[in-house]
């Protein structure tokens, strides 16, 4: 994989980390709206593994993971990089018929630090 290639991958990486972070605070809070508090982090990261509510962040995991994945790799191509950045871009752009694009789009309507996030990651698949 070029330098230029595994730097974006890398930039990509931080920028949907941070996204996540943010949508996961924010599904816990509308998560806690409706159910009451969760406790402490142990509980949450139980929920967010097992309870359907926190399902559709689990795509944006995945994708972290896979870029990790391909970092680690010796022998990463930057087509493999690449993909990466086109799952990226087609996820964040989900349409809200699909669930993940329907409560993506709800957390961006509530949440201003979403839409921060949410640019960052454009810029980061972007920038050329």
């Amino acid at each position: 994989m070029q330098s230029r290639t595994r730097q974006r991958l890398d930039e990509l990486r931080l920028k949907l980390l941070r996204l996540h972070k943010i949508l996961l605070d924010d599904e816990k809070e509308a998560y806690e709206r409706i159910f009451g508090p969760v406790g402490g982090p142990g509980k949450l990261l139980g929920l967010v593994m097992s309870d359907p509510f926190f399902d559709w962040l689990h795509q944006i995991s995945r994708l972290i993971v896979r870029i990790d994945e391909i970092s680690e790799n010796q022998e990463a191509t930057d087509d493999m990089a690449n993909a990466c950045v086109v799952e990226a871009v087609s996820l964040i752009s989900s349409d809200k018929d699909s669930e993940f694009g329907r409560r993506y789009k709800t957390a961006l309507s509530r949440n201003v630090h979403a839409v921060a996030a949410h640019s960052a990651v454009l810029k980061a698949v972007h920038d050329d």
